[in-house]
């Protein structure tokens, strides 16, 4: 038993009252609740959840402010992924706005974007990806990720698939605030559910921009 019993509200007011004093003095104060009510639920539920989906790697709360004009050192959300490839993967985050749970392709080389786009442009793997995301924004997931605002280079605007190929960067999500259950073991299940959700998408992302292509 990994002993997720769910994500306490403390842990959501913690990140709202951060949010307005993002101080190393309330820090300090608060250190305590962040660590029971935040850290060690998210322990517990990747913990959960690793052996359908690998093992998680848990975002640190301290923001990297060497280059950022931000100079607020703590972060407002805590995250977690599941890797699969270079830049793909599972994404579970809470917040003071509750759960979030992501997934897809964050970030990659240019060779990854550019075997993403030959992907896309494929008559038979295009469409096949397509229908993919549409059945995960038919069961409520958002379509995400950064875009260029133009076509990319060596393709035609009047390609059918010209929206898509457009992104950088490819990914899911979606904001299930802090409903009742969400101080319940059931959160691991609904974490669960969106994942295998995401499944396909996070599979085909893996087999496209594997370390293989990359």
């Amino acid at each position: 038993m990994s002993g997720f019993g769910g994500f306490p509200l403390a842990g959501l007011d913690f990140y709202e009252d951060l949010e307005a004093d993002n101080s190393k003095t309330f820090w300090n104060a608060h250190k305590a609740v962040y660590e029971e009510s935040v850290r060690a639920p998210m322990v517990a539920l990747t913990a959960e959840l690793e052996a359908d989906f690998g093992p998680a790697k848990i975002f640190r709360p301290y923001r990297d402010v060497r280059f950022a004009k931000d100079k607020s050192p703590y972060k407002t959300a805590q995250g977690a992924v599941v890797g699969t490839a270079p830049g793909v993967g599972w994404y579970v985050q809470i917040s003071a706005a509750g759960l979030f749970i992501g997934g897809g392709f964050y970030s990659g080389s240019p060779a990854q974007v550019a075997q993403l786009r030959a992907t896309i442009d494929d008559d038979v793997r295009g469409p096949e990806l397509e229908k993919i995301l549409a059945k995960l924004t038919k069961a409520g997931f958002t379509i995400g990720g950064d875009k260029l605002k133009t076509k990319p280079k060596g393709y035609e605007a009047d390609h059918p698939r010209i929206d898509l190929l457009r992104h950088k960067s490819l990914t899911c999500s979606r904001q299930f605030g802090a409903p009742a259950w969400l101080e319940t073991p059931r959160t691991a299940t609904e974490v669960r559910k969106a994942w295998e959700a995401m499944r396909p998408l996070i599979d085909r992302l893996t087999a496209i921009v594997g370390p293989a292509n990359a």
